[in-house]
């Protein structure tokens, strides 16, 4: 999803590049591609693409990214949707 942003400056991703590997896999699971490897090590290059899904924190193994996953906008959307599917499913059963 190339091109997305969320509100501008407010995520809470960070990056601690000094113990970063450069396995890449931050690069493989972010869905917005938020980051790309620079000299062997990955770097943040769109800051405000990341919905802080928490992927790439979970998924590094030496803990050089941090994320408070579920606070950000991927919670909001998540929870937006969830309540369409519920007022759904009661619109569905009383109004058929």
């Amino acid at each position: 999803m190339k091109g997305f942003s969320y509100l501008r400056n407010v995520s809470t991703l960070e990056l601690y590049a000094e113990k970063c590997i450069g396995c890449g896999r931050c690069l493989e699971v972010c869905p917005h591609q938020v980051f790309s490897m620079v000299e062997g090590k990955a770097r943040i290059i769109d800051f405000d693409a990341c919905m802080e899904c928490g992927a790439c924190a979970r998924n590094c193994p030496v803990h050089a990214v941090f994320v408070d996953a579920g606070v950000g906008c991927a919670t909001g959307l998540i929870n937006e949707w969830l309540l369409e599917q519920k007022f759904y499913r009661v619109r569905k059963q009383c109004c058929g």
